[in-house]
């Protein structure tokens, strides 16, 4: 009798998925593991499958045409799931579609080529991006400076800054490692590029750099970036032909007068922003909030994340995706952005308004789009140099991680893709 019952059992699975036609893929508290489900859609997309994006609908879910090998990758991957009929998915749709509902489908396409712009030598700091572009199992390209200046950035539709220094500086390390390997080969690195690109100067490498990306972002490109590679990204192109760095840097001295002829005309996010004239200071300008500034504490930092209309304004509804609004702070280098600094075209996604701070911006440049978050690792609040890795087995669910994983699909949403 037994042996009967689990045949008729195995039989009736059979005969459901047989005749199930989607998967559905929750968002919300019920998924086991939010990261590697991103990584699953991007695999479908991958697999030349629509993935329907469910704005604002239980955390931001997926939907897709059920094929038996995906719903044996999201067993292994260990994504939470569920096989639905062409009734349910219907529901699901009307539901969305329901004018008083703030949820709309957004269709993901085809999945986005991914680059990340690092430096090829070992650093002594991880790469948040990377890190869960790694655990979602999403491949990426890590590029550098003769990539860029090669014209190679057309072949990508999705571009992340590490935590760069674009302003020629070094990261502003030298007060506390300028006797250390890794700073001193660094250097020698960075001198060396400039002049085989017939630069002589490092901070005239990183403009140019800078400017080419610029480029890739107007031809209709998608550029993210976190930490010190979203305001030192501005303030060099706020002062292209004007000398910001001090003699250590680059070997002679800064132009005194430089904050008068700084061009805020030229930049992304940031307006009327005073540069740090001090080459000891940890820190580029008074566009970060510092720790003397924020008077905040671990237990006490969060931000929170706006809701926007699913149905009229999408792309910073998917922007901000998630099973929470109210996220853990996190320090970098660059931490959050001072409200009063932030230019008003600017979209503000997230911030913690009782210090005036924000914390997770987006903007149209041209035909593309960019994106800054200020932080340096979601689930470590004060990440040092030399620190290990985020193991992210352990932040499986992580919001934080989220809102990266968000601007990873962004692209695929695009009906058309636009190149440089």
């Amino acid at each position: 009798m037994k042996r009967i019952v689990f045949t008729i059992l195995l039989l009736l699975t059979i005969f459901s998925h047989t005749y199930a036609s989607y998967i559905y893929i929750p968002m919300n508290e019920k998924q086991s593991n939010h990261l590697k489900a991103y990584g699953i859609a991007y695999w479908i997309l991958q697999n030349d499958i629509e993935v329907d994006w469910l704005l604002n609908y239980e955390g931001g879910s997926f939907m897709c045409k059920y094929y038996q090998k995906f719903e044996n990758e999201l067993i292994i991957r260990g994504v939470s799931y569920q096989v639905i009929s062409d009734a349910q998915a219907n529901s699901i749709i009307e539901n969305i579609a329901s004018p008083s509902s703030n949820t709309d489908i957004m269709k993901l396409e085809k999945f986005p080529k991914i680059a990340v712009y690092s430096p090829k030598s070992k650093l002594p700091w991880d790469d948040a991006v990377t890190l869960v572009l790694t655990y979602a199992e999403i491949p990426y390209t890590v590029i550098f400076d003769d990539e860029v200046l090669a014209g190679d950035l057309p072949k990508y539709d999705w571009l992340h800054l590490h935590h760069e220094d674009f302003t020629g500086q070094y990261g502003k390390f030298y007060r506390s490692f300028k006797n250390i390997p890794w700073y001193i080969e660094q250097q020698r690195e960075f001198e060396e590029s400039a002049r085989k690109h017939g630069f002589n100067k490092v901070s005239h490498l990183k403009l140019a750099v800078a400017k080419r990306i610029k480029e890739f972002v107007s031809g209709g490109g998608f550029l993210f970036a976190m930490c010190s590679a979203t305001d030192t990204y501005d303030i060099a192109l706020a002062a292209e032909g004007i000398d910001i760095v001090e003699r250590m840097y680059d070997g002679d001295p800064a132009d005194p007068t430089a904050q008068q002829k700084l061009n805020f005309e030229n930049t992304f996010a940031f307006d009327n922003f005073k540069i740090s004239r001090d080459p000891y200071e940890y820190e580029f300008s008074n566009i970060d909030n510092q720790f003397s500034e924020r008077g905040l504490r671990e237990e006490n930092d969060y931000f929170n994340l706006f809701e926007f209309s699913a149905k009229w304004d999408p792309i910073p509804t998917m922007l901000t995706q998630n099973h929470t609004r109210v996220l853990k702070g996190f320090y970098g280098q660059t931490t959050g952005y001072k409200k009063n600094l932030v230019k008003p075209d600017v979209v503000i996604m997230g911030e913690n308004k009782s210090i005036k701070e924000v914390k997770y911006i987006h903007g149209v440049f041209g035909k593309g789009f960019w994106t800054f978050y200020g932080g340096h690792d979601p689930e470590d609040y004060q990440h040092l140099v030399n620190e290990e890795p985020t193991d992210l087995n352990l932040h499986p669910n992580s919001p934080g991680y989220r809102l990266i994983l968000n601007n990873i699909l962004f692209p695929a949403a695009k009906k058309k893709k636009q190149k440089t």
